[in-house]
């Protein structure tokens, strides 16, 4: 039962009152975000610090659970479940964004970011999946390239986002396209939001690629054939934005897709298996 294996991960009163502090500080990063245009000056400076602080707790949170440190054991192997993966990928996402916001302020993605990070705690406490060791000298490698590929794709999806709502709004007559804060043009938006993808696709093609060749055997599993399915759409959407100039929503529809299927590929899987079935550690 996978909910009986969720204290095993954070038992400790530490790791749960730690988790609960993060979950705090991402809960006070989201309250500014939404009264701030109440004009609460306050709670508009401490937003972007909570997020900063519960983004630290965050990581730390990853390292003791992901990490298999959990209780003070480092025997137990790394815990690849849903739950964490699922964590780790919103870490990353907001990561690109504390190094993104010295360059190009996006504080109206703060709301999202704090309720992702609520998400991604909560999700990782609760499902903590099967400690495992890899099965290879690669596999930690494979995995990091893979949760890597999860952020650079989710980056994008968020950027995606935002381009298509200022994209309406431009279309509705709006002053400005609110969607993109000021200082950072749409086509600066369109432009940003392929480099996560091109950068993401790199990260994609070397994750399969030594999956393939670190692997005692192939296996077209579900995990392989949604990968390979993500993998087809993201370079159909390279090859279609070079090639024929796809722009706007026909271009972020490919990648709202490819976004759905790579989720499915491992996060989905582990879900099912973890989950629905109870089968974790299968």
């Amino acid at each position: 039962m996978i909910l009986s294996s969720a204290p095993a991960s954070l038992a400790p009163g530490g790791g749960l009152l730690l988790a609960g502090v993060t979950l705090l500080l991402y809960a006070l990063a989201a309250v500014p975000a939404v009264s701030a245009t109440r004009g609460g000056e306050t709670w508009r400076r401490l937003g972007p610090a909570a997020l900063v602080g519960a983004f630290v707790l965050h990581l730390l949170l990853l390292l003791i659970d992901i990490g298999g440190f959990a209780g003070g054991s480092t025997g137990g192997g790394m815990r690849w479940g849903f739950g964490p993966v699922l964590s780790m990928t919103v870490w990353l996402m907001i990561a690109v964004h504390q190094v993104e916001s010295r360059l190009l302020p996006l504080p109206t993605v703060r709301l999202a970011l704090a309720l992702a990070g609520i998400a991604g705690v909560v999700f990782a406490v609760l499902f903590p999946g099967d400690a495992r060791h890899g099965g290879t000298v690669l596999a930690p490698l494979h995995f990091a390239l893979g949760v890597g590929s999860y952020g650079l794709f989710a980056a994008a999806v968020l950027h995606a986002s935002l381009l298509d709502r200022a994209e309406r709004r431009l279309r509705s007559g709006a002053a400005r396209t609110a969607g993109a804060p000021a200082g950072l043009p749409l086509l600066q938006l369109e432009r940003l939001t392929f480099r996560f993808v091109e950068i993401g696709f790199v990260v994609l093609t070397l994750t399969l690629l030594l999956g393939v060749f670190s692997a005692a055997q192939w296996r077209w599993d579900h995990k392989s054939v949604f990968s390979l399915l993500a993998w087809g759409v993201f370079a159909a959407l390279l090859i279609g934005r070079h090639r024929r100039g796809w722009r706007g929503r026909q271009a972020t529809r490919w990648l709202y897709v490819g976004a759905a299927l790579l989720l499915l590929a491992y996060v989905g899987s582990r879900f099912v298996l973890e989950v629905l079935l109870r089968r974790a550690g299968a």
